[in-house]
C-alpha cells in the first residue's frame, strides 16, 4: 500500500509545469512544491517559516483555534494568515484548520509573485496558481477509474486561483466523508481548501454527489467543483475538464 506521502506527491507529477523551474521547500509539517520562472527555494522557505511561526505563536495562545471543527472569532490584531483561515472557515462553515494548507500555499504564492510572473505552489494537494499560459492539473482520485485520466485546464485570466482537493479515501487530512476526490476552485486558495473539506464531509456515497453540489452552491466565492466517487462524477460551476 502506498504511503500517505507518496499518495500526496502523486499530485506533483500531474501538474503541467513545462518551462517552469521546480523547487521543494520543507518546514516541519509543510512540504511545498514551488513552480516558477526560476528557482525560489530561499525566498519560499523564508516566507513559509514566517507564516508558520505567526500561526504557531497564535495557536500557542489560542489552542482552540487548532481544535475547533466550527468557525471561530478572532482578534482584529491577529496575524494575516489567521484572519485568512478564520474568514475561509466562516464562509464554508468549518473549523479554521480546514483552510491551513490552502492558506499557506496562498500566502507563499502571493509573496513569490514579486520574483516570478508565473507561480504555482502545491501543498499536499492544495494548489495556488498564477500563470501566463493555459496549464493543466491532473486529477488523482485514489482507486477511482477517473484517477490520472482527466485534468482541470486553467486559463491565465482566471488566475490567481486556488485548486484544492479533499478526499475521504486518500491522504491524512480529517474528512468525515468518503469521496475519492472533491476538487474546488476559487480565487482564494484558503477558501477553496475550506470548501473542499466542507463538501467532502457531505459526500459519503455515489448517491450523495448531488448533496455535495447543493452545498457548494451555498458557499459564496467558489468558481467550480468536481466530485468523484468510484465510477461516478459530478461537476458544477466554471470548470474545464479534459482528458489526460
Amino acid at each position: 500500500m502506498p504511503s500517505m506521502k507518496s499518495q500526496e506527491h502523486k499530485y506533483r507529477k500531474l501538474i503541467n509545469a513545462k518551462g517552469l523551474v521546480r523547487s521543494a521547500v520543507i518546514e516541519k509539517e509543510s512540504d511545498l512544491l514551488i513552480l516558477a520562472d526560476k528557482a525560489l527555494t530561499v525566498q519560499a522557505h523564508e516566507v513559509l517559516k514566517k507564516e508558520r511561526k505567526e500561526l504557531e505563536d497564535y495557536i500557542a495562545k489560542n489552542p482552540e483555534f487548532a481544535k475547533s471543527f466550527k468557525p471561530m472569532g478572532i482578534s482584529l490584531f491577529s496575524p494575516k494568515i489567521v484572519h485568512l483561515m478564520a474568514w475561509a472557515a466562516r464562509k464554508a462553515n468549518v473549523g479554521p484548520m480546514a483552510a491551513v494548507a490552502g492558506a499557506i500555499a496562498e500566502q507563499v504564492g502571493k509573496s513569490l509573485l514579486k520574483h516570478s510572473k508565473e507561480v504555482i505552489v502545491e501543498n499536499g494537494g492544495d494548489i495556488f496558481v498564477k500563470i501566463t499560459k493555459p496549464r493543466r492539473i491532473g486529477v488523482y482520485a485514489g482507486k477511482s477509474p477517473f484517477s490520472e485520466k482527466i485534468a482541470i485546464e486553467i486559463e491565465p485570466e482566471d488566475t490567481p486561483l486556488g485548486v484544492c482537493t479533499s478526499a475521504g479515501t486518500v491522504g491524512h487530512s480529517v474528512s468525515f466523508g468518503a469521496a475519492d476526490a472533491v476538487i474546488v476552485t476559487a480565487r482564494s486558495t484558503a477558501l477553496a481548501d475550506a470548501a473542499a473539506t466542507a463538501i467532502g464531509n457531505i459526500v459519503k456515497s455515489e448517491e450523495t454527489i448531488g448533496d455535495g453540489i447543493d452545498a457548494a452552491k451555498q458557499i459564496k466565492g467558489l468558481h467550480g467543483l468536481l466530485i468523484i466517487k468510484n465510477d461516478k462524477m459530478g461537476a458544477w460551476g466554471t470548470l474545464k475538464i479534459v482528458s489526460l
